[in-house]
């Protein structure tokens, strides 16, 4: 997933590298295609897990491998064959956001594990679970206790409301406590309170009945969100040409009566959003630096260091802003050695590498390779050369998540994701807002926003920002 959570990520050493070979058991397929509620499964049950040497994951993956991208001129985050510009850098933490909305697995993953026995701690559906948790009867720590309508919002140093609440160590009272695992996932949601908040008061000055505030409120912030998934986020990832055709045709990710997690999405196709993460970021005018350590979470946000969106996502048609970095089997180095207080101790300085562990998960859990995937969609695989792992001495099928990665470069430079990972990701937000019975795409299907924005008939991040009062510096 997207998450920069590293207990998603957490598997269990082996005793020493070899050839993995794999065999699912003909009675498990329909099970793990199917999973109920709260499991995760199989896109494609079907298809053989790719057999790849555990050792090249090492060669791959720790400080100073291929995959450590130490340093990032401007060229390493601007396409350089390609018209495509590269999408602002708010929207990997957006997908990232998405992510914990989403799936929630704090399991320790061993070697062949039985996903019936993996456990999805939260809902798959775009719902805004991890925003909302309880509810105000439920989870009312999260909530005004003045105003029980709306959310329990922190105060800075400075006294103005723009950090999470926090008790008084300082940890975060919120839905999902990955939403404060670094400052800009923390901001973000921070942003999503105010958002819903702005509705309240909304609702109110257009008369609502007061016994229906609050569920009309929620409401309205989860379509808006879901309209922004579906017609901003995902034509920005995956490109209008691959979302058009999953619109038409969801053709490879299908549930019975409830949705489920597949893990080819989970665990390869949407970690793409770990390659997008910028070396470092511009916060504001007087603050810049790497997602960890300097923007690490868990603590409160100053004054100093509350976000200024325009930096993040098209707000000031005057101060463009910084760009995500493009998609490609390379990540920031910050998440190559992540720190101490993010990972804990390792077995092996690999361990520190989100990168190793994101191929040692994928390896874990029997996934099939990229060119497998690529061949039942009817699409040409890359070639060896292409993905490049020969010169490593690898001439084997790809890793998925790597796949993905290097797909992305190949067909766009890195500027979107390409035809097979691109697929995968759109087929299943499409799916799980398909399979939601309170989602727009459910409940009404040509619903458009009803809340101010820039264009009649569309909502954007951009204009989710303007009405919770977060579009400029602060």
């Amino acid at each position: 997933m997207s998450s920069l959570d590293t207990t998603e990520m957490a598997t269990q050493p082996t005793a020493a590298a070899g050839t993995h070979s794999c065999v699912i058991a003909p009675h498990l397929k329909d099970d793990l295609a199917t999973s109920a509620i709260g499991k995760y499964g199989r896109m494609f049950p079907d298809l053989p897990c790719n057999e790849c040497d555990e050792a090249l994951f090492a060669l791959l993956a720790r400080a100073g491998a291929p995959m450590d991208l130490v340093d990032a001129p401007a060229t390493d985050e601007t396409p350089a064959q390609t018209a495509e510009a590269l999408i602002p850098a708010g929207y990997p933490v957006f997908g990232q956001f998405i992510a914990h909305n989403i799936t929630a697995d704090r399991s320790m993953i061993q070697h062949h594990a039985n996903l019936g026995e993996l456990r999805n701690f939260r809902t798959p559906s775009l719902n805004l679970e991890s925003l909302y948790s309880a509810g105000p009867s439920g989870s009312p720590y999260l909530y005004d206790a003045n105003d029980s309508d709306k959310f329990l919002l922190g105060v800075n140093d400075a006294g103005n409301p723009y950090d999470l609440p926090r008790n008084a160590q300082g940890v975060a009272l919120l839905g999902d406590p990955r939403d404060d695992v670094h400052l800009l996932i923390s901001q973000l949601h921070m942003v999503f309170l105010t958002f819903h908040n702005a509705i309240v008061d909304h609702l109110r000055a257009e008369g609502v009945p007061a016994s229906a505030i609050f569920s009309e409120a929620q409401r309205l912030t989860r379509w808006h969100y879901q309209w922004i998934v579906v017609h901003e986020f995902l034509p920005l990832l995956v490109g209008q040409e691959v979302l058009a055709a999953a619109l038409a045709n969801r053709a490879y990710y299908h549930f019975d009566a409830q949705p489920f997690i597949p893990i080819e999405f989970s665990d390869a196709a949407y970690r793409t959003g770990h390659s997008q993460i910028r070396t470092r970021y511009h916060i504001n005018d007087a603050v810049e630096g790497p997602v960890f350590p300097d923007l690490a979470g868990g603590r409160p946000v100053p004054q100093r260091n509350v976000i200024d969106w325009r930096n993040f996502f098209e707000l000031d048609a005057a101060r463009p802003p910084q760009q995500s970095k493009r998609i490609e089997p390379k990540l920031a180095h910050a998440l190559i050695e992540l720190p101490a207080f993010v990972v804990g101790a390792v077995a092996a300085p690999e361990y520190a590498s989100l990168a190793y562990r994101d191929l040692q998960r994928a390896r874990s859990l029997d996934m099939p390779s990229g060119e497998a995937v690529a061949r039942i969609m009817g699409i040409e695989p890359l070639s060896v050369a292409e993905v490049g792992l020969d010169a490593l001495g690898w001439n084997g099928d790809t890793p998925l998540w790597y796949y993905v990665l290097r797909e992305a470069e190949i067909r766009f430079d890195g500027a979107r994701m390409g035809p097979v990972g691109g697929r995968i990701v759109a087929e299943v937000l499409l799916g799980l807002l398909d399979g939601d019975p309170t989602s727009y795409r459910t409940v009404q299907p040509d619903w458009q926003p009803t809340l101010p924005a820039g264009q009649p008939g569309t909502f954007t991040i951009a204009d989710l920002l303007r009405f919770a009062g977060a579009a400029g510096a602060r």
